[in-house]
């Protein structure tokens, strides 16, 4: 019964998702169209398979008795088969390429839909982390359960065609030999799904999340490669990779050690029933049975060979069926937690309302981590007037840049209200700013690339932030580059400063936005910043941050906080 409820989950997974483009989605009408086609192209297969197989034994039985007449006609007809048979192949091939190319675009952009709806990439990757790899969920996953579940389909819906179509010559030949088939066919599988699968199952899904680990590991350094190199941490990472590779081959030998053992199942399995038809057949045959034919022992044969292989599909395709499932798994789960883009991690926990005004204001905020289990600061109000700039300050770890996430929506966890603008009328600049892969123009204008902002304004910025070559050092502002590997960290905060600049949003976030950058380069940013009259907070230790400053909030790290006028604030060093 246990083994029941797994299989039935099984097909529950798979349908969870599969149902997503062929029922759901507006296309379903040209899915369904398309597997309706391929249905018919099939069948079309297996009737052709029986007419080849009934001309076969027709040329054995005109070669034994000599007859001309008869070896050519069925020559002619079997020939005709062919040829038709290998059009209709080719056709319900191109039909089945095309479906999982339709099904993986839908899919691929349903799942990326998801994925950056409500930044649910943040959540995923950095917040909670409830499901490892989505990158290669999204890109490998998502492409091998279009192209496997295509081929089960054609692969099973052809098995039926063939047991009805081949079962009824068989039939014909032999009841008895029907009846043995059954029989041994229902053991197989039984042996198959029920001894190999509880054990080889969850061993492919454990290969593809290490193996996945593995890849991310390299990715890390490739991404990390300057930093390592400073560190001189090449030997650490040789390590480490050694270490998480270690699983990869331990998982893997276990694989190919189940699979052994199921190959050599699945061979005994195979070899016995070569035999069988002749067996049968023959002594019917050299006891002059009436009606029975020397071919009939090669239709017998062929009939039973494909009857065998549809009633034992399971057992032919087990290993694939195993990898299959596996990622099923990975994909369902994947979906699970995509559509819940808002979920907390502690049950009944209570989250900061955010309410969108054309202010920005604190009230009675108390802010927590992610997982509720420490509290950074207590009922903190504060509001900033149009125009006035607020400075953040603390030590190391006090939950200054964690206000500004909860501002941006990316934190909930605690109690309170923030009151804030729309996110589309707030500019964030992280620490480390993100450079897109794209042109000149199109980094300087991120995230609004759809603005059309003559060259003459962004030559403009570019000397205001100090970047006057950078235009003609990379030939152009249509120039495409590795941005954040031609770019010091410098250039890059200044080229966030040019974005700001050149967008001039009504508010704007700085997290430590120039903490690469000497005091005059920030000086020269800040007074441009002032000149937009924009409102905005910025995060920062240099105690010549405060000039640019209206207002100082002071994160102590023991959950209180100040604030002050910058005016009267005495800046202490943090450390």
């Amino acid at each position: 019964m246990k083994n029941l409820k797994l299989n039935f989950s099984i097909f529950q997974r798979f349908w969870a998702i599969g149902k997503l483009y062929w029922w759901e989605s507006p296309e379903r009408w040209r899915a369904i169209g398309l597997f309706i086609l391929l249905l018919c192209l099939l069948s079309l297969d297996s009737t052709i398979g029986v007419n080849q197989l009934k001309q076969q034994g027709e040329l054995i039985s005109a070669l034994v008795d000599t007859d001309s007449e008869r070896f050519w006609k069925s020559a002619f007809f079997y020939i005709g088969a062919s040829v038709v048979l290998a059009v209709n192949v080719a056709t319900w091939q191109y039909v089945e390429d095309k479906i999982r190319l339709y099904s993986r675009e839908w899919l691929t952009k349903f799942y990326l839909d998801k994925y950056f709806q409500n930044d649910c990439f943040y959540r995923i990757n950095t917040l909670y982390r409830e499901i490892d790899n989505p990158d290669q969920r999204i890109a490998e996953d998502i492409t091998s359960f279009c192209h496997r579940s295509v081929r089960l389909f054609r692969q099973f819906t052809l098995a039926i065609f063939n047991l009805f179509a081949f079962g009824i010559l068989l039939w014909e030949k032999s009841k008895f030999l029907v009846l043995i088939l059954v029989i041994y066919s229902i053991g197989g599988m039984l042996i198959t799904t029920i001894g190999f699968g509880k054990i080889l199952i969850p061993i492919k899904k454990e290969q593809l999340k290490r193996e996945a680990n593995f890849r991310f590991g390299l990715v890390r350094i490739r991404e990390n490669a300057e930093s390592i190199a400073f560190y001189h941490g090449g030997n650490r990472e040789f390590t480490y990779i050694k270490q998480i590779f270690a699983p990869v081959l331990s998982i893997y030998n276990k694989v190919i050690t189940w699979e052994r053992n199921l190959d050599i199942f699945q061979n005994i399995y195979n070899y016995i029933t070569w035999m069988l038809p002749a067996l049968v057949i023959g002594p019917r045959i050299l006891a002059g049975e009436p009606g029975l034919e020397v071919g009939a022992i090669q239709e017998a044969n062929g009939a039973f060979g494909r009857v065998f292989r549809s009633l034992n599909i399971i057992v032919r395709m087990f290993e694939f069926l195993t990898s299959f499932i596996a990622g099923i798994e990975r994909l369902e789960s994947f979906v699970k937690v995509l559509e819940e883009p808002k979920a907390s991690p502690v049950e009944g926990s209570q989250t900061i309302d955010t309410v969108e005004e054309s202010r920005l204001s604190l009230q009675h905020l108390t802010l927590q981590t992610p997982n509720y289990q420490r509290t950074l600061v207590k009922n903190v109000s504060i509001e900033l007037q149009p125009g006035e700039g607020l400075l953040i300050v603390g030590v190391s770890g006090s939950g200054k840049s964690s206000i500004l996430r909860a501002i941006a929506g990316l934190w909930n966890s605690g109690t309170g209200t923030i009151y804030r603008p729309k996110l589309e009328e707030i500019l964030f600049l992280p620490q480390h700013p993100y450079m897109i892969l794209g042109s000149l123009r199109d980094q300087l204008l991120y995230p609004r690339t759809d603005l059309n902002i003559s060259d003459e304004i962004i030559y403009r910025v570019l000397n205001q932030v100090n970047l006057p070559k950078l235009v003609e050092i990379f030939g152009g502002l249509d120039a495409v580059e590795d941005w954040d590997r031609v770019l010091s960290m410098g250039e890059q905060q200044r080229v966030a400063f040019a974005r700001l600049l050149l967008t001039q949003p009504r508010y704007a976030i700085l997290d430590e936005a120039t903490s690469a950058l000497d005091v005059q380069n920030e000086q020269s940013l800040y007074q441009h910043l002032q000149s937009l009259s924009t409102t905005y907070v910025s995060v920062g230790h240099r105690p010549t941050l405060l000039q640019y400053h209206h207002q100082v909030l002071e994160v102590m790290g023991d959950e209180t906080w100040r604030v002050s006028s910058a005016q009267d604030y005495k800046f202490m060093p943090i450390h």
